[in-house]
């Protein structure tokens, strides 16, 4: 059981560790500062990274979707890949192109269902290779 004795202390107390978890996530693989470096990747190898970013560039134009629908996506999705550079840059995006906050987490909700769903249908999996061995 946890050290606390009320709801309050429970709270205040995972605030307190998220807030260490935060402080010490500056310390860690993701430094913010390197999604502005993110454009140097065709340094080392600058005909892919060309090509890359003239796909990327050409995926976020106006077509079928507006831009406003495509950053919504893309929100969506960094946050089922879980990049934080991409949840970063997409939130502010988002956030530009009139993207509501409740629009934003719901659209965070479409894509955790369909990642928990995308997870417990491969149980089906499971379950036909247990049937098997069982069989």
């Amino acid at each position: 059981m946890f050290p606390v004795r009320n709801w309050t202390e429970l709270r205040l107390t995972i605030s307190l560790d998220r807030n260490k978890i935060i402080a010490k996530m500056a310390d860690s693989y993701y430094d913010p500062k390197d999604l502005r470096k993110f454009g140097k990747i065709t340094e080392w190898s600058e005909e892919l990274g060309t090509k890359f970013f003239d796909y990327y560039g050409k995926v976020f134009e106006e077509g079928a979707l507006t831009a406003r629908e495509k950053s919504l996506i893309a929100l969506a999705v960094s946050h089922t890949e879980q990049c934080p550079y991409c949840i970063d840059s997409y939130t502010k995006d988002g956030l530009q192109k009139g993207i509501t906050k409740e629009e934003m987490m719901e659209a965070v909700h479409v894509g955790a269902a369909i990642k928990s769903g995308a997870t417990l249908v491969h149980g089906v999996m499971m379950m036909n290779k247990v049937n098997k061995l069982d069989g």
